[in-house]
């Protein structure tokens, strides 16, 4: 049992990354993660820890909690789709702060088709299978039955498989072929974009909230406009994504894209870019990109 207000403080702390994680996965927001993580500890300092069994439990639930409710009034709000925060690393480490966030090695790819789910179902779906709560527990979260919560989570697990391929495990290839498509972009050369792209290959691009997200089919699209991104690019360095190879674009020292690669079979099969001005400005609240 906690006993005094430095042992719960200390608790916490000791769950803090946990949370984070559990809010990252659940809303894919930095911003909104830290916000849930510290309206938990506010709504912790205000209880008598007496009354708290199970201070993991306890902790997890208010944070789903607030996240569902972030999810909801994102619905509610009807905002345009966007994809949603990128985890940024240098290339040959994740930074530490990333590893419990990238629990499951969470991508973009997989963020895009959480988000494409109901609160309720990303919630189960987040909640059973990444961090392995019960099903009871999530059915008092949702207010509904234990089966209707598998049943949701049977939803997002299904939507998850597949729209998520399933990326080369070897993290050596997948960089390998990130590079081999970034040069080949930088060189203009055609030919040798499409002997790397996934004749399926499918891009998703958040230029700000003045533009819906955009989506391109198709390695011949892909290449072409990939040629032209490349022109843009004064420099590019490559970076993880969310675990993953990626790279930053940037014009005159200042960022403005980065793209993270979904690598399968030894191909590009997804490109994920986010551009929008203000996102980028905000990045290094929860990521650590090369210095510029």
């Amino acid at each position: 049992m906690l006993n005094s207000a430095n042992e719960v403080a200390v608790a916490f702390e000791r769950q803090r990354a946990h949370l984070r994680a559990v809010a990252y996965h659940l809303t894919g927001s930095l911003s909104e993660a830290d916000d849930a993580v510290q309206e938990a500890w506010l709504r912790l300092s205000r209880t008598d820890p007496a009354v708290i069994d199970n201070l993991t439990g306890w902790l997890t639930t208010v944070v789903a909690r607030l996240s569902l409710d972030h999810l909801r009034a994102r619905t509610a709000r009807r905002e345009d789709a966007s994809l949603l925060d990128p985890l940024v690393s240098g290339p040959d480490a994740v930074d530490p702060e990333h590893e419990v966030l990238r629990a499951e090695a969470v991508g973009l790819a997989m963020l895009v088709v959480l988000d494409s789910l109901s609160a309720a179902a990303r919630t189960a779906f987040v909640l059973h299978d990444v961090f392995a709560v019960p099903f009871d527990d999530i059915a008092r979260l949702l207010g509904r039955s234990p089966g209707a919560v598998k049943q949701l989570a049977s939803r997002g697990r299904r939507r998850v498989r597949d729209g998520v391929p399933p990326a080369d495990p070897d993290s050596g290839r997948r960089r390998a072929v990130a590079d081999a498509f970034f040069a080949a972009a930088r060189d203009g050369d055609f030919d040798r974009l499409l002997s790397v792209l996934d004749p399926d290959v499918v891009v998703r691009a958040d230029l700000g909230p003045a533009s819906a997200l955009e989506i391109l089919r198709g390695s011949d699209a892909v290449a072409r406009q990939a040629e032209r991104f490349a022109r843009l690019a004064q420099e590019v360095r490559p970076v993880l994504v969310n675990g993953g190879p990626g790279a930053v674009a940037l014009r005159g020292g200042t960022p403005y894209a980065v793209l993270g690669l979904t690598v399968a079979g030894g191909r590009v099969v997804a490109l994920d870019v986010i551009a929008d001005p203000a996102r980028l400005r905000t990045l290094s609240r929860g990521s650590r990109t090369p210095a510029t």
